[in-house]
Protein backbone atom coordinates (compact mmCIF):
# COMPACT_ATOMS: atom_id res chain seq x y z
CA UNK A 1 0.00 0.00 0.00
CA UNK A 2 1.16 3.41 -0.74
CA UNK A 3 2.25 5.89 2.47
CA UNK A 4 5.33 8.37 0.27
CA UNK A 5 5.31 10.11 -2.66
CA UNK A 6 7.99 10.59 -4.92
CA UNK A 7 8.37 14.38 -4.66
CA UNK A 8 8.46 17.02 -7.69
CA UNK A 9 10.50 20.07 -8.70
CA UNK A 10 8.03 21.97 -7.77
CA UNK A 11 8.01 21.26 -4.04
CA UNK A 12 11.89 20.74 -3.73
CA UNK A 13 12.20 24.41 -5.33
CA UNK A 14 9.27 25.78 -2.61
CA UNK A 15 11.84 24.19 0.27
CA UNK A 16 14.75 26.26 -1.14
CA UNK A 17 15.91 29.82 0.11
CA UNK A 18 13.51 32.25 -1.74
CA UNK A 19 11.08 29.45 -2.52
CA UNK A 20 6.93 29.63 -2.02
CA UNK A 21 7.54 28.38 1.10
CA UNK A 22 10.01 30.66 2.88
CA UNK A 23 7.18 32.97 3.52
CA UNK A 24 5.04 30.71 4.85
CA UNK A 25 8.00 30.62 8.08
CA UNK A 26 7.14 26.72 8.77
CA UNK A 27 7.97 25.51 12.34
CA UNK A 28 11.90 24.27 12.19
CA UNK A 29 10.73 20.72 12.90
CA UNK A 30 8.58 20.44 10.18
CA UNK A 31 11.27 22.35 7.47
CA UNK A 32 13.78 20.07 9.13
CA UNK A 33 11.88 17.12 8.55
CA UNK A 34 10.62 17.63 4.64
CA UNK A 35 14.35 18.58 3.83
CA UNK A 36 15.01 15.54 5.13
CA UNK A 37 13.03 13.32 3.24
CA UNK A 38 13.81 15.34 0.25
CA UNK A 39 17.43 14.43 0.90
CA UNK A 40 18.85 18.21 1.21
CA UNK A 41 20.42 17.46 4.60
CA UNK A 42 20.92 13.93 6.27
CA UNK A 43 21.85 13.29 10.05
CA UNK A 44 25.02 12.43 10.37
CA UNK A 45 25.99 10.80 7.18
CA UNK A 46 22.63 8.76 6.46
CA UNK A 47 22.29 8.13 2.85
CA UNK A 48 18.85 7.61 2.03
CA UNK A 49 17.60 4.22 0.80
CA UNK A 50 15.67 3.60 -2.54
CA UNK A 51 14.82 6.49 -4.21
CA UNK A 52 15.90 10.19 -3.15
CA UNK A 53 13.01 12.63 -2.40
CA UNK A 54 10.28 10.70 -0.75
CA UNK A 55 8.13 12.62 1.43
CA UNK A 56 5.59 10.17 3.64
CA UNK A 57 2.08 11.31 3.77
CA UNK A 58 2.07 12.32 7.37
CA UNK A 59 4.32 14.67 6.72
CA UNK A 60 2.27 16.15 3.54
CA UNK A 61 -0.58 16.20 6.08
CA UNK A 62 1.39 18.33 8.23
CA UNK A 63 1.95 20.80 5.95
CA UNK A 64 -1.41 21.25 4.43
CA UNK A 65 -2.41 21.20 8.00
CA UNK A 66 -0.27 23.86 8.66
CA UNK A 67 -0.36 26.20 5.56
CA UNK A 68 -4.44 25.96 6.07
CA UNK A 69 -4.12 27.24 10.21
CA UNK A 70 -2.09 30.27 8.31
CA UNK A 71 -4.73 30.71 6.26
CA UNK A 72 -1.99 30.49 3.34
CA UNK A 73 -3.20 31.19 -0.59
CA UNK A 74 -0.29 28.50 -1.26
CA UNK A 75 -2.60 25.46 -1.78
CA UNK A 76 -1.05 22.13 -1.45
CA UNK A 77 -1.97 20.92 -4.88
CA UNK A 78 0.15 23.04 -6.43
CA UNK A 79 3.25 22.51 -4.07
CA UNK A 80 2.90 18.87 -5.21
CA UNK A 81 2.54 19.62 -9.23
CA UNK A 82 4.89 16.86 -10.46
CA UNK A 83 4.43 14.52 -7.85
CA UNK A 84 3.99 11.12 -7.69
CA UNK A 85 2.51 8.47 -5.68
CA UNK A 86 5.48 6.06 -4.79
CA UNK A 87 4.45 2.33 -5.13
CA UNK A 88 7.47 0.12 -3.71
CA UNK A 89 8.11 -3.27 -5.96
CA UNK A 90 6.45 -5.72 -4.32
CA UNK A 91 8.80 -8.92 -4.00
CA UNK A 92 7.36 -12.34 -4.52
CA UNK A 93 8.13 -14.92 -2.09
CA UNK A 94 9.96 -17.86 -3.80
CA UNK A 95 7.17 -20.99 -4.39
CA UNK A 96 7.43 -23.76 -1.81
CA UNK A 97 8.68 -26.96 -3.57
CA UNK A 98 6.80 -28.99 -1.61
CA UNK A 99 3.72 -27.28 -2.83
CA UNK A 100 4.62 -27.03 -5.85
CA UNK A 101 4.93 -30.24 -6.40
CA UNK A 102 1.38 -31.39 -4.17
CA UNK A 103 -0.54 -28.93 -6.72
CA UNK A 104 0.80 -30.66 -9.98
CA UNK A 105 -0.04 -33.81 -7.81
CA UNK A 106 -3.78 -32.59 -7.89
CA UNK A 107 -3.53 -31.22 -11.46
CA UNK A 108 -2.96 -34.59 -12.66
CA UNK A 109 -5.19 -36.03 -10.39
CA UNK A 110 -8.15 -33.71 -11.37
CA UNK A 111 -7.19 -34.31 -15.35
CA UNK A 112 -7.67 -37.82 -14.85
CA UNK A 113 -10.74 -37.35 -13.17
CA UNK A 114 -12.38 -35.64 -15.91
CA UNK A 115 -10.68 -38.02 -18.57
CA UNK A 116 -12.90 -40.55 -16.80
CA UNK A 117 -16.00 -38.08 -16.44
CA UNK A 118 -15.57 -37.78 -20.53
CA UNK A 119 -15.30 -41.27 -21.08
CA UNK A 120 -17.64 -43.38 -18.91
CA UNK A 121 -20.00 -43.92 -21.49
CA UNK A 122 -17.95 -45.38 -23.78
CA UNK A 123 -17.39 -48.83 -24.51
CA UNK A 124 -15.15 -51.04 -25.77
CA UNK A 125 -17.67 -52.97 -28.44
CA UNK A 126 -16.35 -53.30 -31.59
CA UNK A 127 -18.77 -51.32 -33.84
CA UNK A 128 -18.77 -53.50 -36.55
CA UNK A 129 -20.68 -56.22 -34.66
CA UNK A 130 -23.85 -54.44 -33.83
CA UNK A 131 -26.37 -54.55 -35.84
CA UNK A 132 -26.09 -58.04 -38.14
CA UNK A 133 -28.17 -60.23 -36.65
CA UNK A 134 -29.41 -58.44 -33.68
CA UNK A 135 -31.65 -56.01 -35.98
CA UNK A 136 -32.45 -58.51 -38.08
CA UNK A 137 -34.16 -60.54 -35.36
CA UNK A 138 -36.43 -57.56 -34.60
CA UNK A 139 -37.56 -57.35 -38.04
CA UNK A 140 -38.39 -61.09 -37.75
CA UNK A 141 -40.18 -60.74 -34.80
CA UNK A 142 -42.18 -57.88 -36.18
CA UNK A 143 -42.92 -59.82 -39.67
CA UNK A 144 -44.05 -62.36 -37.38
CA UNK A 145 -46.12 -60.36 -35.17
CA UNK A 146 -48.08 -58.89 -37.99
CA UNK A 147 -48.41 -62.35 -40.21
CA UNK A 148 -49.93 -63.72 -36.85
CA UNK A 149 -51.95 -61.10 -35.92
CA UNK A 150 -53.52 -60.13 -39.55
CA UNK A 151 -55.39 -63.69 -39.80
CA UNK A 152 -58.07 -61.94 -37.96
CA UNK A 153 -57.93 -59.15 -40.45
CA UNK A 154 -57.26 -60.76 -43.68
CA UNK A 155 -58.59 -63.68 -44.58
CA UNK A 156 -56.17 -64.65 -47.84
CA UNK A 157 -52.22 -65.42 -47.32
CA UNK A 158 -51.19 -62.97 -49.79
CA UNK A 159 -53.14 -60.20 -48.07
CA UNK A 160 -51.53 -61.22 -44.73
CA UNK A 161 -47.66 -61.55 -46.21
CA UNK A 162 -48.13 -58.63 -47.38
CA UNK A 163 -49.11 -56.60 -44.24
CA UNK A 164 -46.43 -58.32 -42.45
CA UNK A 165 -43.92 -57.34 -44.95
CA UNK A 166 -45.01 -53.73 -44.94
CA UNK A 167 -44.83 -53.50 -40.94
CA UNK A 168 -41.12 -55.83 -40.92
CA UNK A 169 -39.80 -52.73 -43.54
CA UNK A 170 -40.94 -49.71 -41.53
CA UNK A 171 -39.26 -51.98 -38.09
CA UNK A 172 -36.01 -52.14 -40.93
CA UNK A 173 -36.08 -48.53 -41.88
CA UNK A 174 -36.61 -47.03 -38.13
CA UNK A 175 -33.57 -49.29 -36.95
CA UNK A 176 -31.90 -47.58 -40.45
CA UNK A 177 -32.83 -44.32 -39.26
CA UNK A 178 -32.12 -44.81 -35.33
CA UNK A 179 -28.40 -46.24 -36.61
CA UNK A 180 -27.84 -43.13 -39.12
CA UNK A 181 -28.71 -40.12 -36.35
CA UNK A 182 -26.24 -42.08 -33.79
CA UNK A 183 -23.48 -42.72 -36.52
CA UNK A 184 -23.80 -38.66 -37.15
CA UNK A 185 -23.87 -37.79 -33.63
CA UNK A 186 -20.87 -39.87 -33.44
CA UNK A 187 -19.01 -38.15 -36.34
CA UNK A 188 -19.90 -34.26 -35.27
CA UNK A 189 -18.43 -34.89 -31.80
CA UNK A 190 -15.16 -35.71 -33.33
Amino acid sequence: MASRLLAGERLVRALEPGGELEPEQLPRKLRAELETALGKKHKSGDVPSGPARLVSFRLIRDLHQYLRERGSTLYLHELLEGSEIYLPEVVKPPRNPELVARLEKIKIQLANEEYKRITHNITCQDSRHSGTLSDFGKQVAAFVCTYLGSQYIFAEMASRVLAALIVASVVGLAELYVMVRAMEGELGEL
